[in-house]
């Protein structure tokens, strides 16, 4: 299914032109243990419905930003840079 996403510095563009990197997951603040490691690069919650995700632009500015979809709809709700 293809839709538009809005790169923050080229505007909106077919989703061919980036690539998703996957939802967007907070670091283990210690230092991790094996399964605390684990759960942390193989476990995500993959929800049915909004959630933040990162995006690259590949073929075009190269830029690195966040993204709000809709995983039901695709529906992207917004984007931004990363603070």
């Amino acid at each position: 299914m293809s839709f538009l996403l809005t790169c923050p510095h080229c505007g909106p563009r077919e989703v061919e032109e980036f690539r998703c990197a996957g939802e967007v997951t907070t670091r283990p603040t210690e230092r991790p243990g094996l399964r605390e490691l684990n759960e942390y690069v193989f476990f995500k919650n993959n929800v049915a419905g909004v959630h933040r995700e990162w995006w690259y632009h590949r073929h075009g500015c190269g830029t690195w930003f966040l993204a709000e979809r809709d995983t039901t709809t695709n529906r992207v709700v917004r984007t931004e840079l990363p603070a």
